[in-house]
């Protein structure tokens, strides 16, 4: 039923709130709009009314589908109560205008906060001491613990999450070690924490590993049989991410061997999970999916969430909004085909920076682009650089926070003259003290984005999905030695282009060697043992193989 708010006035923006959110979030919109509750609503009813709001929140199961916006006539703002945009056409929401925004740092606190529930949990083993309790036997000598104070935990991904739960080990006594490339060093120090120069340094002296990594497909099984081998005797490891972070086969093993001394899992590759051989393991700790599941979350959802329909229904900023935000007609006419081009750019150039901590980001707009709004074309260098390298999933709008959170500062400029071309796009990653530069433009009427410059050594090659680099010593003879090791391997190369460097020693060369960077699109991608066998043979410096998508 349809509850009208009782202070409504006429000729209010109208508010429907169709899912359940916490009583500070209807408040908050009441102050505003006409508020309506449709809890109890069906599709169909929701379908026939959605036409006279203006506004509407739901949490998950609501399905805003492209058939259902296309009926919200009047609809301005999409406010969904929780983290993901999965239940929303995001696409033809911003067809028609539409802000969509979620709350995606309603749940960070409660994460982190049973991240450290579970670690107290595995550590004093205490649901098998409770169930032990409760069924009649007093078994204390068989439920001794470990403490937490002066061991190590050993983080995988320090974004907003991984951060709140070393403060909290810290508060333990707990030495925290944590590895994430993309997160400044600087941060690090603000909290306290050791950086780890590589995953193998957390598996050789952590004694409680938590993994805070984002879902992806190269994260998917990312402690496997290899991890588990190298991790000390009697670890034990924690997973409040996401479901198949961790390869539950080769943990299962890693178990019986004794090697893993106890895990502790709140997330599974698929969901809901009530069968699990794990579940029968005495010395695993086992939750429903609970990491986001408090009552001050679901508050803190609804809260935000209605916060960001409020802003995007009086003209505020709306700083978690997943599509992209407003920019002029005008603008984004001449703009907007080259967006890819600056996420492309933005994603290869951190590519080439990893393995140290990123501190800095830089943007260059050069030529005709640096007289119009390049704010967009900005956060697109940003959103590149941190895809798939963050919990949560990075958008043209929070990238800056993302950023920021990770102690990455980003600066942009705009310059008139683009040596050879009419537009160029120059991104500098600075990770480590060294620079890491690629520049791009577009190319025809359609300004198709082209490569055009790696560290400084000019080429032009069109930016396909498949894209592979490599730096090696000025020879005869090397274009030919990755071509034969594709084919032995069934890559097709669909185009290659060399990139020469100056005389003199540059970019780490040795004085007298002249390197040169090769940039080799393929028709599918390029394993990293592929890479590494090409970067082993003589003359190669390194390599990168780089998934635009």
């Amino acid at each position: 039923m349809s509850t009208a708010a009782t202070n409504a006035g006429a000729g209010r923006p109208r508010v429907l709130v169709k899912e359940k959110i916490g009583d500070s979030g209807i408040e908050l919109l009441r102050e505003h709009f006409d508020v309506d509750l449709g809890i109890d609503w069906s599709d169909e009813e929701l379908a026939e009314r959605i036409g006279a709001y203006d506004g509407i929140v739901i949490r998950s199961a609501t399905k805003m589908t492209a058939e259902l916006i296309e009926k919200a006539s009047n609809l301005k703002a999409i406010g969904r109560a929780g983290v993901g945009v999965d239940n929303v056409d995001v696409p033809a929401a911003t067809k028609r205008g539409i802000v969509v925004a979620n709350a995606p740092e309603s749940n960070v606190v409660t994460a982190a906060e049973h991240t450290m529930a579970l670690l107290l949990a595995l550590a004093r083993n205490v649901p098998q001491a409770y169930a032990s309790l409760i069924a009649g036997r007093w078994e204390r000598s068989k439920f001794s613990g470990v403490e937490l104070y002066e061991k190590t935990l050993g983080i995988l991904g320090f974004g907003r999450i991984g951060q709140l739960v070393a403060q909290r080990a810290r508060g333990f006594g707990m030495r925290v070690l944590a590895f994430d490339p993309f997160v400044s060093a600087e941060r690090y120090r603000d909290l306290g924490v050791e950086k780890a120069d590589s995953v193998e340094d957390i598996y050789a002296q952590a004694d409680f590993i938590t993994i805070h990594l984002p879902k992806t497909p190269e994260t998917e099984g990312f402690l496997d049989a290899d991890a588990f081998a190298k991790m000390r005797d009697g670890v034990r490891v924690l997973n409040v991410a996401r479901g198949g972070l961790i390869d539950e086969a080769a943990l299962r093993d890693a178990l019986d061997s004794g090697k893993v001394a106890g895990a502790a899992l709140d997330v599974f590759p698929s969901e809901p999970m009530t069968e699990n051989p794990l579940f029968g393991y005495a010395n695993v700790v086992v939750t429903p999916h609970l990491g986001a599941s408090t009552a001050e979350a679901t508050d803190r959802a609804g809260y935000q969430s209605a916060e960001q329909v409020v802003a995007a229904l009086t003209g505020g900023v709306v700083s978690t909004a997943v599509n992209i935000p407003a920019i002029g007609a005008e603008d984004m006419d001449m703009l907007g085909p080259f967006l890819p081009l600056a996420t492309q750019l933005g994603h290869l150039a951190m590519k080439l920076a990893e393995g140290s901590s990123v501190e800095r980001i830089e943007a260059a707009f050069m030529g005709r682009i640096a007289d119009f709004d390049t704010r967009l074309l900005g956060l697109a260098v940003i959103v590149g650089a941190l895809e798939g390298r963050t919990e949560e999933q990075v958008n043209l709008v929070n990238a800056p926070t993302m950023a920021h959170q990770r102690g990455i500062v980003f600066e942009e400029k705009s310059v008139s003259e683009a040596q050879d071309f009419n537009e160029l796009i120059r991104v500098t990653v600075v990770a480590g003290g060294e620079r890491v530069a690629v520049a791009g433009t577009g190319i025809g009427p359609n300004q198709v984005p082209h490569l055009v410059e790696v560290q400084g050594r000019r080429l032009t090659i069109e930016l396909e999905p498949y894209v592979t680099v490599f730096r090696y010593e000025d020879l005869p003879g090397m274009i030919g030695r990755v071509g034969t090791i594709f084919g032995a391997h069934g890559i097709n190369i669909s185009s290659a282009a060399v990139g020469h460097t100056p005389d003199g020693a540059e970019d780490g060369a040795q004085i007298g060697q002249r390197l040169a960077a090769m940039v080799v699109t393929t028709d599918a991608p390029v394993t990293d043992a592929v890479v590494d066998e090409i970067v082993a043979s003589d003359g190669f410096v390194n390599g990168w193989s780089v998934d635009l998508g």
